[in-house]
Order: structure tokens, then C-alpha cells, then sequence
């Protein structure tokens, strides 16, 4: 058989990226290293403005480029698909969603449970991406410190830092949540 006609081997990581921090970006040279083509599923796309989801899909897909460009190295970008997919009601059903919107894959690379039991179930196979530093290196840690001015700038490069400051991000996050302790007390 032609070698050139070999399958693209394609995976898939997938996270919400809200926001994008340095654990993020580790992951995904090591996702890199497994595949030829790594697809970048931006989770709960539908969601912003929120606590939990403060940017918006096109926000968070800035930021990825940007970082990959920045940290990574720019010609990876043809190795790279950034695909936004929304939540959907049926947790159930979303991995077939996701189906849908993607090219075809082999591996997922995920360290979130639920979606790790969801594929699991489709008997897809799995590769958890090796987290450095987990305790301080999440996005809730990054909105956290953002929210109480604390030093945030640390956990994430600086092309990230530069969009969450363009995008009044850090008000943003302050406003979101001032809003959610507001209603909390009433």
C-alpha cells in the first residue's frame, strides 16, 4: 500500500479554556507529540458572560491562536483545528454531537471525568495529558485570582494576558461575579 495514502492519525482535546492558562498549552505540545492532527474542541461554546464561562467561544479562540503562535511555534497551526462546540441538554448525546462538528479522530485527550466516562462508553480511546502543577494551574485558580486581585499573570503567557486585558476582561470577571454575590445576599 502507498505510504502517502496512511491514515491522518487526528486527536482530539478538548476543554473549556476559560481562560486559557500555561497547563493548557503544555497539554497541548504533549497532545501534539501523539498525533499529526490535533483537533481543539472549545467546550460549553454557548456559554459567556457567566462565572464559570466569562469569554466567549471567538475570545477563547483567539487566545489559543495567539498562545500557539507565541509558545508553541506558528507552523503548528496547520497541524491545528480549533472547533467551538456548545453545550447541549443531553449530556448523554453530546459526544455524538461533537461528532458532527469535527473532523474524524482516534484518541481524546481529556482529563475531565465526565467526558473521559462519556467516550469511554463509545469505547474510544482515551490519553490524559500530563498536568503539571494541577493545584495552582486551573482556570478556576486563574478567575479566582483575577476576581480578588491577586497575581494571575503567572499561570498564563502573556499573549492571554494581553487579550483578557484588551477585552476589559478582568472588570468582566469582577462584574460577573459582584452580580452573582449581589443576588446570593438578597
Amino acid at each position: 500500500m502507498n505510504d502517502s495514502k496512511k491514515m491522518v492519525k487526528r486527536g482530539l482535546f478538548i476543554g473549556r479554556f476559560q481562560p486559557l492558562h500555561n497547563g493548557h498549552i503544555n497539554s497541548i505540545k504533549y497532545c501534539l507529540n501523539k498525533v499529526d492532527e490535533l483537533v481543539i474542541v472549545i467546550g460549553s461554546a454557548d456559554k459567556s458572560f457567566e462565572f464559570k464561562n466569562p469569554f466567549t467561544a471567538g475570545e477563547r479562540l483567539e487566545m489559543i491562536r495567539e498562545a500557539i503562535c507565541n509558545e508553541i511555534k506558528k507552523e503548528t497551526l496547520q497541524k491545528i483545528f480549533l472547533i467551538p462546540v456548545p453545550d447541549i441538554g443531553t449530556h448523554r448525546l453530546w459526544t455524538y454531537n461533537v461528532d458532527l462538528l469535527v473532523p474524524r479522530y482516534s484518541i481524546v485527550f481529556t482529563n475531565d471525568q465526565f467526558t473521559t466516562m462519556l467516550f469511554k462508553e463509545r469505547e474510544i480511546e482515551i490519553i490524559h495529558p500530563e498536568l503539571i502543577n494541577r493545584e495552582k494551574l486551573s482556570a478556576t485558580e486563574v478567575r479566582f485570582r483575577i476576581a480578588n486581585d491577586k497575581n494571575w499573570k503567572e499561570l498564563v503567557s502573556s499573549s492571554t494576558v494581553k487579550i483578557i486585558e484588551e477585552l476589559n476582561g478582568i472588570e468582566r470577571i469582577k462584574t460577573i461575579i459582584n452580580i452573582n454575590t449581589n443576588h446570593h445576599h438578597h
